[in-house]
């Protein structure tokens, strides 16, 4: 290295090491609202605007009951904040909630999907009224923030540095390699401070995760209830059919706002070493509070296609020996929309299975007609069919199943 090339670096660094660490900011005190002129003010601004669309939307699930149900949890969780908090349930096929600093929360329809009882969505809301509690969003604003400030220095600096060096050097070919040397070190120094960044959001994702835990168990919840979610997030994203997705959890992204899975996962291993017994009762109450919305659900996640996922998350739902039909006929879907090499008998046989259950759509016994016409056995495609129709008369689709039987 050159000496101007040394002088560069060191000073770069130098002036690096001067970031001003995080703000931390206080635990919030229930029914608090920050003054506008503040930082965190300026925060709620923006999100009382984000909460005014998101109440607009049309993925707003808007089932009194659902609601209600999911807000009470959330009132056990916290009492102190039953009051600030106002909860969205979200009918987005994707595992994910979300608390924004002036009590607007989202609960997507796919966290409550992959939810195995209520322990586990007390899990989940109270890793987010953690964030609420502990002001996660006022802090990271002011670590971007304090780091945003540095950058700037360090890149006034590197410029003002590079040029000085660049007189210095005496060549021209000097100059240059001068000035290329700042402008590197200038980029990763501008990479490390994204990544810190990021690295202390994932550090407010574990403290959610512990503090939330701790507010389940006092709540009356199972203490390892996040132990089960990891585990079965881990394999949902093994049994994806796309590549990047199986491969999302093997390493972790600078740039990641959360930790590992598999992180996350020890953690609650360590906070919660003895599995709590499995009580059946309460699976079968919570799918109950869902039931409702289940066909719905599980068709919106049909649209992600990823049917390597949804065929897991069906064995998963279907383990507990309940909604037989509905969990057969989707998992005929499945096949059927995959299409993948012996799906066709895969999806005749799931469509067979559930049209023995008093829950399967009537759709079941027009896709399997249809599987059986395809599978060349029109006999039974004969009998699929006609009780298709027998059990749905006023079908858009008669005309045309009629005219399929004309043909068989």
């Amino acid at each position: 290295m050159t000496p101007a090339r040394r002088l560069v670096a060191a000073l770069l660094v130098a002036l690096l090491a001067g970031q001003s660490a995080p703000v931390l900011a206080q635990q919030r005190a229930p029914g608090a609202r920050p003054a506008d002129n503040t930082d965190e003010g300026g925060i709620w601004a923006a999100m009382d605007k984000a909460e005014i669309d998101a109440r607009a939307s049309a993925d707003v699930n808007r089932d009194p009951q659902l609601n209600a149900y999911v807000k009470g949890v959330f009132c056990k969780l916290a009492p102190e904040y039953c009051g600030d908090v106002r909860i969205y349930v979200m009918d987005r096929p994707y595992y994910n909630a979300a608390m924004a600093p002036n009590g607007y929360m989202e609960v997507w329809s796919g966290t409550l999907l992959r939810a195995r009882s209520e322990d586990e969505l007390a899990f989940v809301l109270g890793h987010e009224v953690t964030h609420y509690a502990e002001n996660h969003s006022l802090q990271t604003w002011r670590a971007m923030k304090n780091r945003a400030a540095a950058f700037l220095g360090v890149q006034v600096g590197a410029a003002l540095l590079g040029a000085a060096a660049a007189r210095s050097a005496g060549t021209a070919e000097g100059a240059r390699a001068a000035l290329d040397t700042a402008e590197g070190v200038s980029n990763v120094i501008y990479l490390g401070t994204i990544a810190s960044l990021f690295r202390f959001s994932r550090d407010n994702e574990t403290e959610a995760d512990r503090l939330g835990m701790q507010r389940a168990v006092s709540a009356g919840y199972a203490a390892d209830t996040g132990v089960g979610m990891f585990k079965a997030l881990q394999a949902e994203t093994k049994a994806s059919q796309f590549f990047r997705v199986r491969n999302s959890e093997r390493r972790l992204n600078i740039f990641g706002s959360h930790p590992l899975t598999a992180e996350r996962l020890k953690q609650m291993e360590t906070l919660a070493p003895m599995a709590t017994p499995d009580d059946p009762a309460d699976r079968r109450a919570y799918r109950a509070r869902i039931r409702p919305h289940l066909a719905a659900w599980i068709r919106d996640d049909m649209r992600r296609k990823d049917f390597g996922q949804s065929l897991h998350l069906l064995d998963q739902l279907a383990a507990d020996g309940e909604d037989a039909g509905i969990l057969g006929f989707y998992k005929g879907e499945a096949y059927r929309l995959r299409r993948e090499t012996g799906d066709l008998e895969r999806a005749r046989a799931a469509y067979q299975a559930a049209s023995a259950h008093p829950d399967a759509p009537v759709q079941t016994w027009r896709e399997l007609g249809e599987a059986h016409r395809k599978a060349g056995d029109k006999a039974a495609a004969r009998g699929a069919f006609t009780t298709y129709l027998e059990r749905a008369p006023q079908a858009e689709d008669r005309w045309l199943v009629e005219a399929t039987l004309a043909k068989l």
